[in-house]
């Protein structure tokens, strides 16, 4: 199964490599798209190469979609192909996970009006102004909506990442 994950330059390091690394332990393929492909820095200096522009995104070739946080979704949040990308998960109800600065992508989206959602401190009063109900909670899942506040949130918030793409059981 693939998963994407979707970021910019400025990403925070920890809240893409860590995801990623565990992903791939569990088998997932995982490409990661970013404005244009090739490297993208992320806001401590790690390097990641982005195997996608977002123009060759399918989002129906996924399973997950990974927004990682950082200064990234600032200009994410103003693409309208990554809030695109978004609505098509949103759409068919696959999971969608953002911590962070994330979910406010999902914001500009019009995924999380209404529903409960968390993110790092300096997003509440943007959420709670777009009409989310904002939890001060290391991973809050509100449907097939998974958010969480920072880095120190990582293994709550894989750990719901990693119930939500599961294989069914019969």
């Amino acid at each position: 199964m693939r998963v994407l994950i979707i970021t910019a330059d400025g990403f925070e390091d920890t809240e893409l490599i860590c995801p990623m690394y565990r992903l791939r332990e569990a088998g997932f393929q995982v490409d990661i798209a970013a404005p244009e492909w090739g490297e993208v820095t992320g806001k401590h200096g790690y390097h990641v190469s982005a195997n996608l522009s977002l123009d060759d995104v399918e989002p129906a070739s996924y399973r997950l979609l990974l927004l990682p946080g950082g200064k990234a979704p600032a200009l994410l949040r103003e693409t309208p192909k990554v809030l695109d990308i978004a609505r098509a998960f949103a759409a068919d109800s696959r999971p969608i996970a953002a911590i962070c600065h994330g979910p406010l992508i999902l914001l500009s989206a019009g995924l999380i009006q209404g529903k409960k959602a968390t993110g790092y401190k300096t997003t509440a009063r943007k959420l709670e102004a777009g009409g989310v109900m904002y939890e001060d909670s290391e991973v809050v899942v509100d449907g097939n909506i998974i958010t969480s506040r920072e880095p120190l949130d990582i293994p709550a918030f894989m750990s719901e990442i990693m119930k939500a793409i599961a294989p069914a059981q019969d």
